[in-house]
């Protein structure tokens, strides 16, 4: 692994940062919200406006973080780091960043993707069922979210990969 990133690399994990930060910090406010009024079984039963919107802003925002940290964050990471991430299928970057201990399990994440899939597309469940994933995936996504705040951790001691603004 080379010591120093390519500035293409450099800018490539900088941009992934910034994206993933964005859904980062919008899946914490739907967090926040869904912990201060919990949904309880007659309330996600009937639904209101507002209700609905925060669904679909965790839903949207948990989505994102995933796919965007999998999809540009790990990628650009793994760059940075001198690997070729091109070369490698998805589980095969997963299972390296965890060999490098940048993730702390490659088959915690699949589960966190697999919980999140169940969450999203539970459209003929019943309200209870509904409930019991709505808040598998709230503990599932707060997951996720230690596990970006982690590499941000990761990438502010290392200093050599992102410019301090960055991190």
């Amino acid at each position: 692994m080379t010591a120093r990133p390519d500035p293409a690399a450099r800018l490539a994990l900088e941009q992934a940062c910034y994206l993933c930060g964005t859904h980062h910090d919008a899946l914490q406010e739907a967090l926040a919200d869904l912990r201060r009024q919990p949904l309880d079984l007659v309330r996600l039963g009937r639904l209101d406006k507002a209700d609905r919107r925060l669904l679909d802003q965790f839903a949207y925002r948990y989505t994102r973080l995933q796919d965007d940290m999998g999809a540009r964050l790990m990628p650009a990471l793994l760059r940075a780091l001198g690997e070729d991430p091109a070369a490698m299928p998805v589980l095969d970057r997963l299972n390296r960043l965890e060999q490098i201990g940048w993730l702390g399990s490659a088959e915690g994440w699949s589960e966190l993707r697999r919980i999140r899939n169940e969450f999203t597309h539970d459209y003929l469940a019943g309200v209870v069922e509904r409930l019991a994933r709505l808040e598998l995936a709230m503990v599932a996504a707060e997951r996720l979210v230690q596990i970006y705040r982690s590499i941000q951790q990761r990438l502010q001691a290392r200093g050599d990969l992102l410019p301090r603004s960055s991190v």
